[in-house]
């Protein structure tokens, strides 16, 4: 890949939206459309930004019982999607149902934690141990299940790297040097995750709210 960065392009304007894709899109490896997008633009949406040529993760991070989620995966052949998200904490008959009924081309990654949790949110839903044991865990389920590879923050990717090295890895939550980190609790920058073993960094905020989006973007291309 020779751009990693995905743009994570969740703005509620679907016009909006492809303006700033358009704006960006030689500087950037493809889009990222998640859930706030999906519900507002549907697969019309989805295929309005396809138009522009970048490849599309759609990160729905699925989760439900096994039957529900390879529905789901079938319906969105549809739009083709690069790659899609489902939740590691659903379980390994749902991860195997959702990697068979995807589509040929797509890549299905397991979320393990989310960005905006710490050691504290998960002591919470009942979960022991620290992040990294508790992503490292999902990770070794994720590969057992036949996925192609994880979500998870920056600070866990080397680990993961290491421990499954043909691995697929999606890094979200990062932050330029200086930005504000906003919701997002575990955050590194995004050259520290290519080096770590990243395939897929995702950037929303600080090339989506900043000032000049396009020279935000090249400024990043420039760190990788």
């Amino acid at each position: 890949m020779s751009n990693p960065v995905y743009l994570a392009l969740d703005l509620p304007k679907l016009d909006a939206a492809k303006a700033l894709a358009t704006k960006v899109k030689g500087h950037i490896g493809g889009v990222k459309l998640g859930l706030e997008f999906f519900c507002a633009h549907g697969t019309h949406g989805v295929h309005e930004i396809a138009h522009l040529g970048l490849p599309i993760f759609l990160d729905l991070k699925l989760h439900d019982i096994p039957n529900t989620v390879a529905a789901a995966m079938q319906s969105l052949h549809v739009v083709e999607p690069a790659i899609m998200t489902v939740h590691a904490s659903g379980g390994r008959a749902m991860m195997e149902d959702a990697k068979a009924a995807a589509g040929e081309n797509t890549k299905v990654v397991a979320v393990t934690m989310l960005t905006s949790l710490d050691e504290r949110d998960l002591e919470r839903t009942g979960i022991s141990g620290t992040p990294h044991d508790h992503v490292m865990r999902l990770a070794e389920l994720a590969e057992a299940s036949g996925l192609d590879g994880i979500v998870c923050s920056g600070q866990e990717v080397a680990a993961v790297h290491k421990q499954w090295k043909n691995g697929f890895f999606v890094v979200p939550g990062l932050r330029p040097g200086g930005a504000a980190t906003g919701d997002q609790k575990r955050v590194v920058t995004p050259r520290k995750a290519r080096d770590d073993g990243a395939s897929v960094l995702v950037i929303g905020r600080p090339i989506s709210r900043a000032d000049d989006p396009l020279q935000a973007a090249r400024d990043i291309e420039a760190t990788l």
